[in-house]
């Protein structure tokens, strides 16, 4: 259900997806995305996650810290979701891919730029 193809950006997961996917009751689900270790966005009627930011049945570790570095930057949660996705020029990649590569400092310092 969830790909490992870190090129894949279009597949997002709604609450009962995450439930499924994660193996948490809806409330535990809901307190990850309220403690920040996902997010997710309104933009096709239900909320939903991109389905990128789970790894292995875990939401992606490096993801919290590099959302929170956003926040502080005033992104909101759609604008952190579209800086992940999409190619970042000094990363030479989405950020997104550079996390799943183990690049969190990299990725968290290019964030900190943006403020």
């Amino acid at each position: 259900m969830v790909s490992d193809n870190a090129s894949e950006t279009s597949a997002w997961l709604t609450i009962p997806d995450l439930v499924e996917v994660l193996d948490e009751t809806p409330g535990r689900v809901r307190r990850l995305l309220d403690e920040r270790y996902l997010i997710g966005s309104r933009r096709n009627g239900a909320f939903a996650v991109p389905a990128i930011f789970i790894v292995d049945g875990r939401p992606l570790t490096s993801l919290r810290g590099t959302v929170i570095v956003l926040q502080d930057a005033g992104f909101s949660d759609d604008e952190a979701i579209d800086w992940m996705l999409q190619e970042e020029e000094s990363l030479g990649r989405a950020p997104i891919d550079a996390l799943l590569a183990g690049h969190k400092s990299e990725v968290r310092r290019v964030a900190r730029t943006l403020a």
